[in-house]
């Protein structure tokens, strides 16, 4: 299930769709795969309905799942279809690295994580 981290300055749903992205990215989560209720998320997340509806909102706008009335909301994402550039992935890299020396940590923390 979800964790949610309520000590952190990122937002609950950002939180929750960062989650079910890394699950899909790591094959957790594969295509015809069903994510799990709203209310079930929100239930034991402790968290509003809404929270987890916006989460899910952006991965269907991004076009990794898709709500279908009836039968939930299933991941249709193949990796080759939502893959980052080299030079996206660069940028991304670099942001991290800066948040890791703002908050005090050194390139070997970052290195580590990337693992």
């Amino acid at each position: 299930m979800i964790s949610i981290d309520a000590s952190s300055p990122t937002p609950l749903a950002e939180q929750i769709r960062r989650a079910v992205r890394r699950d899909i990215a790591e094959g957790r989560l594969r295509a015809g795969s069903s994510l799990p209720p709203v209310r079930k998320v929100a239930a034991a997340a402790g968290v509003n309905l809404n929270t987890v509806a916006r989460a899910y909102r952006a991965l269907e706008e991004e076009g990794l799942v898709s709500a279908v009335r009836g039968r939930g909301t299933e991941v249709v994402a193949v990796r080759e279809r939502h893959g980052a550039s080299r030079r996206d992935l660069e940028l991304r890299a670099r942001d991290l690295a800066a948040d890791a020396s703002l908050g005090g940590h050194d390139a070997r923390v970052v290195r580590s994580l990337l693992r």
